[in-house]
């Protein structure tokens, strides 16, 4: 089904319960991939969007944000996002980091608490990783100063969760396709990690080669 009410959804009111709202960075144009846009790639017969979106939110996130850029009114007109909260990022060609700065700025002013955010092109990271995030005790302690991410044999990974306070810092760092890779970097020994391997599979859809993790 098209998701003909994606864009309904005022983000104020979706965060009115706070909590962790789930980012979903979905703009990148797949460069690598001969131009096809990773949002819309097919997985078990459905836009590879509607399976990420569908793990933040059955993983306890709420609101769930999507960032939209390469093929905005496609993914619109051919997902099933129900709920979610579409951002558009017309930057999107820039890179990753302008798509973590508008999805921050769509939160900025609501009342959830912290972000996690995931990769659309990471299929095998689904609601049990991301679950095991949100109810971390380190989410509850640090609540709007946490710094949480997966890892996957002791290596930092995806997801990962920043809580509110830190989002101007990290986006005023995000530039081209660095995302947060800086702001992790100098804050390293504040990060807790949270081991996921035994519940995800952290690899990304870059190249043609990588559509065998696809399920067709």
């Amino acid at each position: 089904m098209p998701g003909r009410d994606n864009d309904t959804t005022d983000p104020r009111e979706a965060t009115r319960h706070g909590g962790v709202a789930g980012l979903l960075l979905a703009a990148g144009g797949g460069r690598r991939l001969g131009g096809r846009p990773k949002a819309l790639l097919p997985h078990r017969g459905r836009p590879l969007v509607e399976h990420a979106a569908r793990a933040l939110r059955e993983g306890g996130c709420g609101p769930v944000h999507v960032v939209l850029g390469a093929a905005a009114d496609e993914v619109r007109h051919r997902a099933d996002l129900p709920g979610c909260v579409l951002v558009d990022n017309p930057d999107w060609a820039d890179g990753m980091g302008s798509s973590l700065r508008a999805g921050l700025a769509s939160l900025t002013g609501t009342d959830a608490g912290a972000a996690l955010v995931l990769l659309v092109d990471q299929p095998g990271i689904g609601a049990a990783a991301v679950a095991r995030l949100v109810s971390a005790p380190a989410v509850v302690r640090s609540g709007p100063d946490a710094l949480v991410s997966a890892s996957y044999d002791g290596r930092r990974g995806h997801p990962v969760l920043f809580g509110a306070r830190r989002w101007a810092e990290i986006a005023a760092d995000a530039r081209g396709d660095r995302g947060a890779r800086g702001y992790l970097r100098a804050h390293e020994s504040e990060i807790v990690l949270i081991e996921c391997g035994d519940v995800a599979q952290a690899y990304d859809i870059d190249t043609e080669e990588d559509l065998s993790h696809l399920e067709q």
